[in-house]
């Protein structure tokens, strides 16, 4: 997610600060889980950081990475946007949300059943694992994530997904092209606009 160890723990803790303040300015209960996806996403940098110091390989650090990347965003991101979300739009969120579970049930046999590695190749690292119908899992991913956002029914968090659509997409080939892993940038950048999101919500009557 980050280009070494040392950027990866400077993120890490200023996306965790993001996800503190996002957290102690929630004003309804059912914004609780969307506005502490920063603490997530913080913490799961700093994870990496650890893998970068081990120097990839498959040990713990590696496997608790796969996990939150894999099923536990697939639910979590859903489910935020669900309780967040208004009720007109909760029908059609439900079944994103349903996608997200299936899909986290099959990320997290392929993480059970194979072993997941990290190798460390320049300012990036690529991790691997078997996947069954890894088409499928993707798609089903990218809409549970990005397409819960965009059928939100909220503005600012329809923006946030057409950012994370658009953003993903740049980090992704970066990656790719093995030049310099950029998400922990973004990570800060989608914390920073769910800060936003926070302090705009009504109080809850």
């Amino acid at each position: 997610m980050c280009w070494s160890a040392t950027a990866d723990l400077v993120a890490g803790a200023g996306v965790t600060a993001v996800g503190l303040a996002c957290v102690t300015r929630v004003r309804g209960v059912r914004d609780l889980p969307l506005a502490a996806l920063p603490l997530l996403l913080g913490a799961h940098q700093i994870v990496e950081a650890m893998v970068w110091d081990a120097g990839g390989g498959s040990g713990p650090a590696t496997v608790v990475w796969a996990v939150i990347a894999l099923p536990l965003l697939a639910v979590w991101v859903p489910a935020g946007v669900w309780c967040a979300a208004p009720p007109r739009a909760r029908r059609r969120l439900g079944a994103v949300l349903a996608v997200g579970v299936v899909t986290a049930a099959g990320l997290a046999y392929g993480l059970a059943v194979g072993p997941v590695t990290a190798e460390i190749r320049g300012h990036t690292i690529g991790y691997v694992t078997d996947l069954s119908h890894p088409v499928l899992l993707i798609a089903g991913y990218l809409l549970a994530t990005v397409g819960s956002l965009l059928l939100s029914g909220d503005r600012r968090l329809l923006t946030l997904g057409v950012f994370v659509a658009v953003g993903a997409l740049v980090c992704w080939v970066l990656w790719r092209l093995e030049f310099v892993s950029t998400w922990c940038a973004f990570a800060a950048v989608c914390s920073v606009l769910l800060l936003g999101w926070v302090r705009a919500r009504p109080a809850p009557r």
